[in-house]
């Protein structure tokens, strides 16, 4: 799976003409970082000294940076004013390649600024600077005509960004869903609010558990009647899927198959500010690049475990996405090497599951391209390959006292990161059959250079309703000749 994702992200994420358009309240967050040492004399309040400020896109601006992390062709719509902040937010959005150019500069209203104080990794208090007043006819008219302008171009797909500061009217939102729609365009939804009707027939929504428990009025300690009564709002909406992020607890998601559960990725929380926006942005970048929704919602639950592990709204990127799934895809591959009990745990799973067991077995002393043809074929017998691996000693046994080469160790290391086998065991013995008899296989394969009566657990396999499957070997491939050749 690991690898499915980063040929993914390597190899369409920015090199493909692909763009998405995010829609919503655009807003600048501030920073204000320094220390606490003092309490001040003038009030019982703590002195924060002032040590550094940072300036970065929040809001909806936050998704579509996130989504320029990950290299995604990005354009967003929204409102800023006509001050400082503007000049900034704008300056930050452009600096990362944000197309910039539906955004409708208002007169009547400042850009909306979150000013946050922290004293070491404690916010100690956040200023918000905003207009509350409602959109005028003017701000509406000149919003609705960038959103058409941006909607003519024929996004990928659209994320509306609700912050609930008054872009995202009703109006708006059906106006969008109704016209992507009708072009197949997906619309992904990150809500706000009590009333979720203005989101009828998008795509998909993810809210967080506590908006989840607010728009469908119940409380958010019950998971199980939660997620009941979210199913009945997916329904009522006409949503493909509603994904309910539930922070350490991870993320669930309902659709017309029934519900999935991704567990959270394992780290240090620092700030969970903008992991939603990861969220949304993550997952739509994936749907828009063909990931399954399953794929793409876990794709995202990585991506959120990243940015939580940071100080404030940092947005992710690409490469440490990269680094995040090759170090998983390395222990995944690791975690294939079992000892007996955890293997045949595996076994059983699989086998509830309706998956058929392949069983093989060798040395595989120096692996070359015919042992993994070998296991390519033996894997598409089936649908689970388990590998039997001789032990030092077993090998030395077999081919003599300067066998094998490479420790078993590292056999059982590198045949585990070859994606056709699914477990690897040692074992001590002479031959297999007691691991084939512990592991009940629906398959044993063996090279054809053996005949059906030579292969070890045949009969028993057969005995049990399982089939013997010989694989042609690829010619003039062999550890013995590559050692001759070094030698020579």
């Amino acid at each position: 799976m690991r690898e499915s994702f980063l040929n993914t992200i390597q190899q369409r994420f920015g090199h493909d003409p692909v763009w998405i358009l995010v829609i919503g309240d655009l807003m600048l967050d501030r920073y204000l970082f320094g220390d606490v040492q003092r309490i001040s004399p003038e009030a019982p309040v703590p002195v924060v000294l002032l040590k550094s400020e940072d300036e970065r896109a929040g809001g909806a601006a936050n998704v579509a940076a996130n989504l320029r992390g990950l290299e995604i062709n990005t354009r967003i719509a929204g409102v800023v004013g006509e001050d400082r902040e503007a000049h900034t937010l704008l300056g930050l959005m452009q600096n990362i390649g944000v197309d910039t150019r539906h955004i409708y500069r208002s007169t009547r209203r400042p850009t909306i600024t979150k000013t946050r104080i922290l004293g070491g990794h404690q916010q100690m208090m956040r200023l918000d600077q905003e207009d509350a007043a409602a959109f005028s006819n003017e701000e509406h008219t000149a919003l609705h005509v960038m959103i058409s302008q941006a909607l003519a171009d024929r996004p990928a797909a659209i994320i509306l960004s609700d912050y609930a500061k008054g872009v995202l009217s009703d109006a708006v939102c059906q106006d969008v869903i109704v016209q992507a729609r009708a072009a197949n365009i997906p619309v992904l939804v990150d809500p706000k609010g009590r009333d979720y009707r203005k989101y009828q027939g998008a795509t998909g929504l993810t809210p967080n558990k506590r908006e989840t428990a607010e728009a469908c009025d119940v409380g958010a300690n019950d998971n199980q009647a939660l997620l009941a009564v979210a199913e009945q709002l997916r329904t009522q909406l006409h949503l493909e899927f509603l994904a309910v992020t539930r922070g350490e607890e991870g993320i669930t998601v309902l659709n017309t198959q029934g519900s999935t559960h991704l567990a959270a990725t394992a780290r240090q929380v620092y700030d969970v500010s903008g992991a939603g926006d990861t969220v949304i942005s993550t997952l739509t970048a994936g749907l828009a690049h063909g990931l399954p929704l399953h794929d793409a919602i876990e794709l995202a639950n990585i991506a959120a475990g990243i940015v939580v592990g940071k100080v404030g709204t940092v947005p992710i990127n690409k490469a440490e996405l990269e680094h995040e799934l090759q170090s998983q895809q390395s222990a995944a591959q690791a975690d294939k090497v079992c000892t007996l009990e955890s293997l045949l745990a595996r076994v059983q799973a699989w086998r509830n599951r309706g998956e058929r067991i392949v069983f093989t077995n060798g040395c595989f002393d120096l692996l070359h391209a015919g042992h993994v043809t070998y296991l390519e074929a033996a894997h598409n017998t089936g649908d689970r390959l388990v590998l039997g691996l001789n032990t030092d000693r077993s090998v030395s046994a077999l081919k003599g006292p300067s066998r094998p080469v490479i420790h078993e160790q590292d056999r059982a290391r590198v045949l585990a990161a070859l994606e056709s086998v699914d477990a690897v065991i040692l074992f001590d013995e002479d031959t297999p059959i007691e691991l084939i008899k512990a592991v009940r296989p629906d398959i044993i394969v063996k090279g054809s250079d053996y005949s059906e009566d030579q292969v070890v657990g045949g009969v028993e396999v057969k005995s049990w309703g399982g089939q013997v499957a010989l694989i042609d070997v690829v010619p003039g491939r062999s550890t013995s000749n590559i050692i001759q050749k070094l030698a020579s």
